[in-house]
């Protein structure tokens, strides 16, 4: 089998703080084929976008990657200097931001700034220039006499498609993004979700994409994470996840959103909410909200268990990862 295009081992991110060392992931490991495209999920708080900047090697003080490692296409990025993740970023993998209107510089326009990332990478003829940045208006389905617009002259959902266009410049084999789609109202949501897979298929690039819309990643991942408090508490398949949920909290967050298929059923939520990671709780991080906390739970921290194809963070599969091995 061909080694992964992305491989992260037990990454660990740090914050500074006067009160100490706050860990805000807690040795994340997963990996990503080409071409594949990984949802993670999970509440406000849990990570989520630390872990994707931690893959990105986006981190600002007071955070940084205090252990792990991040491998992509064989190098481990972690230990790179900062000149080659430069030459790396746009060409190999790019980030799509939360919010384009704050990630775009509002003083240029957009062709301004493709141009920009495209000399940034080597120098490039002004035809070149044009006859790029007009292929990635058009594979993302605007007109490319928005190049002269500026960020403010364009809709949420166009800003978002002309980040995404600037992000496949290069054609890299890799796009994180950041709830890309948070911003936005449920028909410009479907519209670019459905524009952004439609790429993937076609340009085969691999996705890491950062959402707490439960509905989103059962449309468009083929693998989903499940994050709580700085760790992954499942990691499976997403017809998996969304036939059969394995950890309370996964349960917890597939009870918190509508279906819009089936008979309607009263939403329940998540009681209490995440809990603060300069003092996370003993034992297991989500036992002071699970509905299915044991005595155990308190004071023994579990590991990810083996079940089947998945993995799940909850003592109740204690049993079943002895079994399996």
């Amino acid at each position: 089998m061909a080694d992964p295009l992305l491989e992260v081992d037990e990454l660990v991110v740090e914050y500074a703080t006067d009160a100490g060392e706050v860990r805000a992931v807690n040795g994340v490991s997963f990996a990503l084929d080409a071409g594949e495209f990984l949802g993670i999920v999970g509440e406000s708080g849990c990570g989520k976008s630390t872990l994707l900047f931690a893959v990105a090697q986006l981190l600002s003080p007071p955070g940084e990657v205090a252990g792990g490692r991040v491998v992509f296409r064989g190098r481990d990025m972690v230990r790179l200097g900062r000149g080659e993740l430069q030459s790396m970023r746009w060409r190999d993998y790019s980030i799509v931001m939360q919010s384009a209107m704050n990630a775009l510089n509002p003083m240029k326009s957009i062709g301004a700034q493709f141009k920009d990332t495209l000399e940034a990478h080597g120098s490039v003829s002004s035809d070149n220039v044009r006859k790029r940045s007009t292929e990635v208006m058009e594979l993302v389905g605007i007109d490319s006499a928005h190049l002269q617009s500026y960020p403010h002259q364009l809709s949420g959902g166009m800003r978002q498609r002309a980040m995404i266009a600037m992000a496949l410049l290069f054609t890299p084999q890799l796009v994180i993004m950041d709830e890309p789609t948070s911003a936005l109202d449920v028909v410009a949501q479907q519209s670019l979700m459905t524009k952004i897979k439609d790429l993937q298929r076609s340009l085969g690039f691999a996705v890491i994409f950062v959402t707490h819309d439960m509905s989103v990643v059962s449309h468009y991942s083929d693998r989903v994470l499940v994050m709580y408090a700085g760790q992954v508490a499942e990691a499976a398949r997403t017809d998996q996840v969304f036939e059969r949920p394995l950890h309370p909290y996964t349960r917890g967050l597939m009870s918190a959103f509508p279906s819009v298929r089936g008979p309607r059923r009263e939403l329940l939520g998540i009681p209490g909410s995440p809990p603060d990671l300069a003092h996370p709780p003993s034992g297991c991080r989500f036992h002071p909200r699970c509905p299915d906390v044991m005595p155990v739970c308190l004071g023994r921290e579990p590991e990810l268990y083996p079940v089947g194809d998945a993995e799940v963070r909850c003592l109740l599969y204690t049993e079943t990862a002895k079994k399996a091995s």
